[in-house]
């Protein structure tokens, strides 16, 4: 992850009560960050590059950034409202530009906090070499906690674990015989941002879509060929009061959610059927591995994993099917897998290329799952959580859990203009997004 930005996300808060005054708020934040630091050392430490090439962090206390910025003429709902996240957004972070093989000369860790008209955005940019989102969110949950309790770190759990006993810390040395690394990336494509919000009973129905497929077409509208009719009267078919349902390996929501955007997605793209697309998912190693490492893990614990499909089997084929080919390369990476793609690169050590370089490819990062929205820092919940310009690329999609909770999602899409005006077309997919009106 040495030539990728440094990860910027963070969480937009409503104002303290007008008791906090400013000056009382960054204090509170500062004693807090510096309290956190001292169960994550890394954080405050630098990277460096020993005589033999590796490449590690000294937890030296060199220190992390925090800066206090003023844009008090912006609104929370400035941020929330528009269909197209606002630039705005984009300053609340430090560090832009700034890819993480930088740390040997620059913090690991910088927090900003923003100031608003009525609220406040706490953004965090981490070395992305350093740690991967579970960590990043460990961290900021800690922050949270240190900066609520005020009663120092003893309260603060889980407490990061930094053994460094696994197949993942390698013994390959990665060297860069031109320099510095860069982002492997276009930094100046246009690109247009929305999110995307799915509530807890869009998901759920969803699911339903693709884990029971009825036959009857007045059910469902997609095709089915005779040859499968066939298979699945004589299999194992449950009969309901609209037909025959067939129901087979269930599909997660998310896994669902995933299978709607690349139909959607391969669509407004406007592809030959021929052209083959790639969706690629990232999968966190800590519980595929055996022994299994532990969920506090610190570090970076993930592996990216493709799944290649032909823009004609993406769009005409069902729902369903697109599903189980994300569903079946998630399942197979397991502890062989990730050993596999271990052995893989310490035969030919490089910097993960990402982006989209056929102008094909879908990337999904972050997960529904971290605890974005457990970040009270004494003033109540975030309303909202955002990222900065940090690898964002045409086709970079990050997965963030809906504020409302109960399995809802929000979609944080990264698309090139025309594609993204097709994708706010596309009635298959618009019709699970909250707040949309046939």
């Amino acid at each position: 992850m040495l030539s990728c930005h440094y990860i910027q996300k963070g969480c937009l808060f409503t104002r303290p009560l007008d008791h906090l005054p400013t000056d009382s708020l960054l204090s509170l934040l500062k004693t807090g960050l510096s309290r956190t630091l001292s169960l994550f050392p890394p954080l405050a430490g630098r990277l460096t590059t020993d005589s033999a090439g590796y490449v590690y962090v000294t937890s030296n206390d060199a220190g992390a950034d925090f800066l206090h910025a003023n844009a008090t003429h912006i609104h929370v709902r400035d941020i929330l409202s528009p269909a197209q996240v606002p630039d705005s957004v984009k300053d609340f972070f430090a560090f832009n530009g700034a890819v993480s093989y930088d740390g040997h000369f620059r913090p690991v860790l910088a927090v900003q906090v923003t100031e608003l008209a009525d609220g406040v955005f706490v953004g965090c940019s981490v070395n992305h070499a350093v740690t991967d989102g579970t960590s990043f969110w460990n961290f900021f949950n800690a922050f949270a906690e240190s900066c609520r309790g005020g009663g120092g770190v003893k309260r603060v759990s889980p407490r990061p674990d930094f053994r460094r006993d696994s197949v993942l810390v390698s013994q390959a040395v990665l060297r860069f015989p031109d320099g510095a690394p860069r982002v492997t990336f276009a930094l100046d494509a246009p690109l247009r941002e929305r999110i995307f919000s799915f509530s807890r009973e869009s998901i759920l129905k969803l699911k339903s879509r693709v884990n029971i497929k009825s036959i009857d077409s007045s059910i469902e509208n997609e095709s089915i060929d005779l040859i499968e009719l066939m298979g699945k009267r004589s299999n194992d078919s449950l009969k309901g009061n609209f037909g025959i349902l067939t129901k087979t390996t269930e599909i997660s929501s998310f896994q669902s959610l995933c299978a709607l955007l690349w139909r959607a997605v391969t669509r407004a793209r406007k592809f030959p059927a021929h052209k083959t697309t790639t969706f690629r998912m990232a999968v966190n190693c800590r519980h595929r591995l055996e022994p299994e490492l532990d969920p506090c893990y610190f570090g970076n614990a993930i592996q990216s994993v493709p799944t290649y499909a032909a823009a004609g089997e993406v769009t005409c084929r069902d729902l369903r099917w697109c599903a189980e080919q994300l569903n079946k390369n998630v399942v197979a990476h397991d502890d062989k897998t990730v050993r596999r793609v271990v052995e893989d690169w310490e035969r030919d050590p490089r910097c993960f290329p990402l982006g989209n370089f056929d102008g094909a490819m879908i990337t999904m990062g972050s997960s529904p799952r971290f605890p974005m929205y457990d970040n009270n820092f004494g003033w109540g919940r975030p309303v909202a959580v955002r990222s900065g310009r940090a690898n964002k690329f045409d086709g970079k999609i990050s997965a963030f859990p809906g504020r409302e909770g109960g399995g809802s999602v929000d979609l944080e899409v990264v698309l090139a203009p025309e594609t993204m005006a097709g994708l706010e077309l596309d009635s298959e997919f618009m019709q699970y997004v909250s707040g949309f009106v046939r």
